[in-house]
């Protein structure tokens, strides 16, 4: 099937969602997340397939890899989805202009929605969900890292779609081949939206080269700031997990910025991290204070390199700085606006903080790691977003949506 006659049928897809009711889209997700948990075995099998053309230390490999746990955990976030408010129909502002002439905006779907994303084939079940709620048909483009996986996850969601009466095509895979990819990015007037899901190099790409409209996503860089005023045990707990929970996904912590006048208390901070081997790149400051009592082996000094890189890996940087005005600078200097956090015990930083970092989540007292978690709604890494809203639930169910203008009158022929 030539890739234009799959663009054409999800596009009629979309059109045909117009009428279909909340509840059986809220059935039909229900009917998705009881799915992916009976066909679990079949979804692993293919997911071992591509595990066994990745070597276990790429850092890609936890992305890729699917279990049980993990399916238990997409079914349930997909039911999380299903319980969520519909975002369609609902009217954003109403106004009668004085010939009596009511115009009123409401929210819609896009239509068609592309997303392009790497090793992570739990991608395509939060796709789908988010998608359909909200209206859409989807187009994935997923990696050929993971394309045995994603063509059994498609063959589930298809199977759901087609036992609750829904066009399968409101998801379609493309093939995993890069000339896909370039057709997806210029099939203008079948696709309403492209959002790409990956490393820096892939937004990148898609920025440059697609003619149908981007929501641009940001790399994850995380940064946690440590304050004068921080409360030593909490931010231990809380750097931990935020940098070994799961070091593979976005929202793990990539540079810790520690206030100066605290440096005798950082070795004290990073403690737990060596049970995990992590690496520490420190700055002169940071590394002078960790010398002799932090494993050599781990500890190797900070160049150009080492701010604004997304690790992805069991290594994270140190930055030292005078002030939370200097923290914020180094943030916004390296921020890929995903999840930034601070530590502290003074109200007044807090807020200052809070209000002046740019990010689509921001934290006082509480670990990046939530960003990505059933928290927010939704649960797992959804991926769909902008810069500035690399959120999660209800909120990127919104970003999902468009309006319309719905004008009524009496025949009048001007406003």
């Amino acid at each position: 099937m030539q890739l234009k006659d799959c663009f054409e049928k999800a596009l009629e897809a979309s059109r045909e969602l117009n009428c279909v009711s909340a509840s059986k889209i809220d059935r039909t997700l229900t009917a998705l997340a009881d799915a992916a948990e009976k066909h679990t075995d079949e979804i692993l099998e293919a997911n071992r397939e591509d595990l066994a053309r990745m070597e276990p230390s790429d850092p890609m490999y936890d992305r890729l890899l699917l279990n049980r746990e993990r399916i238990a955990g997409i079914a349930a976030d997909i039911r999380n989805v299903a319980s969520l408010p519909s975002p369609l129909g609902k009217i954003l502002s109403e106004t009668v202009r004085p010939n009596g002439m009511k115009i009123t905006k409401v929210s819609v779907p896009f239509g068609v929605i592309g997303v392009i994303y790497e090793a992570r084939p739990n991608v395509g079940f939060d796709v789908f969900s988010l998608c359909l709620k909200s209206g859409n048909a989807c187009i994935l483009k997923g990696g050929s890292d993971a394309r045995y996986s994603n063509e059994a996850i498609v063959r589930v969601i298809r199977e759901v779609l087609r036992e609750q009466g829904l066009d399968e095509n409101c998801v379609t895979l493309m093939p995993a081949d890069r000339a896909a990819t370039a057709e997806l990015l210029n099939a203008v007037g079948y696709v309403d939206l492209i959002i790409p899901r990956g490393s820096k190099g892939l937004i990148d790409f898609v920025r440059q080269n697609a003619h149908v409209p981007v929501i641009e996503t940001g790399a994850g860089i995380c940064h946690t700031y440590f304050d004068r005023d921080g409360d030593l045990k909490k931010g231990t707990a809380i750097v931990l997990n935020a940098k070994t929970r799961r070091v593979s996904v976005c929202n793990a912590l990539d540079c810790l910025v520690f206030h100066r006048d605290r440096l005798a208390d950082l070795a004290a901070l990073c403690a737990p991290l060596a049970g995990k081997n992590v690496v520490i790149l420190a700055d002169g400051e940071a590394w002078k204070a960790l010398n002799g009592h932090y494993p050599a082996e781990l500890l190797q000094p900070a160049d150009e390199h080492s701010f604004g890189t997304e690790f992805l890996s069991y290594r994270m940087s140190v930055k030292t700085v005078d002030s939370v005005d200097e923290a914020i600078r180094h943030i916004a200097r390296y921020s890929s606006r995903h999840s930034e956090a601070i530590v502290s015990e003074n109200p007044e930083t807090i807020r200052l903080f809070l209000q002046r970092v740019d990010a689509a989540c921001v934290y006082a007292n509480v670990s990046t790691a939530f960003t990505d978690g059933a928290q927010f709604g939704l649960g797992a890494e959804i991926g769909i977003s902008t810069q500035k809203l690399h959120a999660r639930g209800p909120m990127a169910l919104q970003e999902l949506t468009s309006y319309k203008y719905i004008v009524e009158g009496d025949g009048q022929t001007r406003a």
